[in-house]
C-alpha cells in the first residue's frame, strides 16, 4: 500500500529497507521516546521487524498498517509511521511515529501524520485516534496539538522505554473525526 504526499511516500516496507530503518532507528535521541525499539538498533532488529509488518499485512481484518515514511528525493525509508491497535468495531486505533534525527524539525513527521490521520478516518472510516507521548518528548506532543489532538489525561510511571529501560510517565491525547 501506498499513500503519497508533497514531498513524502507512506509505504509498506520490504526487506531492501533494512539498512535505511536500522541507520535512522540506531540512534538513542530517536529511541529514547518510543516505547519498542531497543538500543542498539541493529539490521537483524529492521529485518525481523520488516517481516514482522509483512506478516501484519495479511491479517483479516487488519489490526494495524505500518508504513515507511520516503523523502520522494532521496528515495529511501527515513522513519516510521502508522496505525496499531485498530478496533474497526469501536471505530479506534493508536497512531505512532518515528523519524530519523537528521529529519527533525522540517515538518516532516507532520505532512506524514497528516496523511495518516486522514487515511484513518476517511478510508478506515475510523472515529477516533489516540497518541500516548512520554512527558518528556515536548516536540512530539507540541506537534500532535498542533495537528488538534487533545490532552486526555497523563499516566503516571507508566511505560518502560526499551531503549533505555527509563520509566516515563505518559500523556494521552486524542483526535476525533
Amino acid at each position: 500500500m501506498r499513500l503519497t504526499t508533497k514531498r513524502l511516500i507512506l509505504r509498506d516496507i520490504n526487506l531492501k529497507d533494512a539498512g535505511d530503518i536500522a541507520k535512522e532507528a540506531n540512534n538513542l535521541k530517536v529511541s529514547r521516546y518510543l516505547l519498542l525499539l531497543p538500543h542498539p538498533y541493529l539490521l537483524k532488529d529492521a529485518k525481523w521487524f520488516i517481516n514482522k509488518c509483512k506478516k501484519d499485512t495479511k491479517q483479516k481484518p487488519r489490526k494495524s498498517y505500518e508504513f515507511g515514511i520516503e523523502l520522494k528525493k532521496e528515495k529511501k525509508v527515513i522513519g516510521m509511521v502508522g496505525l496499531c491497535s485498530i478496533d474497526k468495531y469501536q471505530g479506534t486505533a493508536t497512531l505512532g511515529l518515528w523519524l530519523g534525527q537528521d529529519y527533525w524539525r522540517k515538518g516532516i513527521a507532520t505532512e506524514a501524520l497528516k496523511k495518516i490521520i486522514s487515511f484513518a478516518f476517511n478510508k478506515l472510516r475510523l472515529r477516533r485516534l489516540e497518541a500516548g507521548v512520554f512527558t518528556e518528548n515536548n516536540p512530539s506532543y507540541s506537534m500532535i496539538e498542533k495537528l488538534g489532538f487533545k490532552l486526555e489525561g497523563t499516566k503516571i510511571k507508566s511505560r518502560k522505554a526499551k531503549a533505555t529501560g527509563k520509566i516515563h510517565d505518559e500523556k494521552i491525547y486524542a483526535l476525533l473525526k
